[in-house]
């Protein structure tokens, strides 16, 4: 049980873990553990979009995709042009002496062998996850968002994934909320 104890401890360094990107961005900011959850969702949708894919496979690999970066930390694409990460070394370490290590180690290589259907379609809700991160950013004005977004959908792998990105790229981030621009935003109710 030590083993499992340590593994829950080290998934909460990714909730103290930044998403480096965000510094060369500008704006923005979130931990690992929030990008993982959004991913997640998006994963969740992505699997009610296309029933053949194996939904458990999708959402453990969205799951435990960044997990070895509580060791390495999250490399952005200026880092990586400098540093070498050993995310190998990083994923056997941190489940050699898991009872379930296995299936965590063979989920983050099928996620990076990017061969399955479910690969590329977690792939893909890692993309979404920051092309909603991103255009939450142009929202609000930085400058040089939409053009990392459209990096980020060069990334795409699936149609379903390329179907909603062009839906979020073209949808205001605060219309799931202040959609109805009536009487409430003035009185704080419906009369």
């Amino acid at each position: 049980m030590e083993s499992v104890a340590n593994f829950l401890f080290e998934v909460g360094m990714l909730s103290r873990t930044p998403r480096s990107g965000y510094q060369f961005l500008g704006s923005g900011k979130e931990s690992v553990s929030e990008h993982i959850l959004r991913t997640v969702f998006v994963g969740y949708v992505l699997c009610k979009m296309d029933s053949a894919l194996d939904e458990l496979r999708v959402l453990k690999m969205c799951m435990l995709h960044d997990l070895p970066e509580a060791r390495t930390g999250d490399m952005n694409y200026v880092n990586k042009k400098y540093v070498t990460v050993d995310e190998e070394k990083a994923v056997s370490e941190l489940t050699e002496s898991l009872f379930f290590g296995k299936d965590v180690k063979s989920i983050i290589e099928e996620f990076n062998r990017k061969e399955t259907r479910e690969s590329l379609t977690a792939r893909d809700a890692d993309q979404i996850a920051l092309i909603l991160q991103l255009k939450e950013c142009g929202d609000l004005g930085n400058k040089y968002a939409d053009e990392w977004i459209r990096f980020a959908m060069q990334r795409l792998n699936t149609e379903n994934g390329r179907k909603i990105s062009d839906k979020i790229v073209k949808t205001d981030s605060s219309l799931w909320w202040f959609k109805e621009k009536d009487a409430w935003w003035i009185n704080g109710n419906n009369v």
